[in-house]
C-alpha cells in the first residue's frame, strides 16, 4: 500500500470505534424527534379541542386526554433522560407505552386502510406509514429505557 492510502487504512480500522465514540448520547436524537412530534401534533389539537374532536369522531374528553398525552409524552422523554436514577429511567419506558397508544388509536381512527403517508381522496390525513415509524422509535424506549 502506497504512503498516500495508510491514512485511509488506518480511518477504515477504526471506523467502528470512531462512530460509537458519540453513541451515548444518540438516544437524544430519538427523544428529539420523537417529542417534536408529539409537541406539534397536541399543540393543534389542544388550541382547538372541539373541532379536533368532531373532526376524528370522538368525544371532547377523549381529546382533552389525546391532546394531554402528547403533551405529556415529550416532557416524559425529557426528563426521563435527564434523570440517571431509576425514576428516569420509568419515566423514559412510560412515554413509550403512552406514545404507542396514542399512535394505535391514531392508526385504527384516522390512518388504517392506507399504508402511505401520503394524502388521499379516501385518506385526507394520509396512512399509518409514519405512525408505524414512530411506534418503532416508542418500542425503542419501552424496551430500553435509559439503557439505550
Amino acid at each position: 500500500m502506497t504512503e498516500r492510502y495508510k491514512e485511509y487504512d488506518f480511518h477504515r480500522k477504526n471506523l467502528g470505534s470512531t462512530l460509537s465514540m458519540d453513541a451515548p448520547m444518540a438516544h437524544w436524537l430519538l427523544r428529539f424527534a420523537l417529542s417534536a412530534t408529539f409537541l406539534f401534533h397536541g399543540a393543534n389539537k389542544a388550541t382547538q379541542i372541539p373541532t379536533a374532536a368532531e373532526t376524528f369522531g370522538l368525544s371532547t374528553g377523549t381529546m382533552t386526554m389525546v391532546a394531554s398525552v402528547e403533551f405529556a409524552v415529550p416532557a416524559f422523554l425529557a426528563l426521563g433522560g435527564l434523570t440517571s436514577s431509576q425514576l428516569g429511567d420509568v419515566l423514559t419506558r412510560l412515554a413509550g407505552l403512552l406514545a404507542i397508544v396514542i399512535l394505535v388509536g391514531a392508526i385504527s381512527v384516522v390512518h388504517w386502510g392506507q399504508w402511505s403517508f401520503t394524502p388521499s381522496e379516501t385518506h385526507p390525513y394520509g396512512g399509518m406509514e409514519f405512525q408505524v415509524t414512530l411506534i418503532a422509535i416508542a418500542l425503542f424506549f419501552v424496551f430500553r429505557g435509559n439503557s439505550a
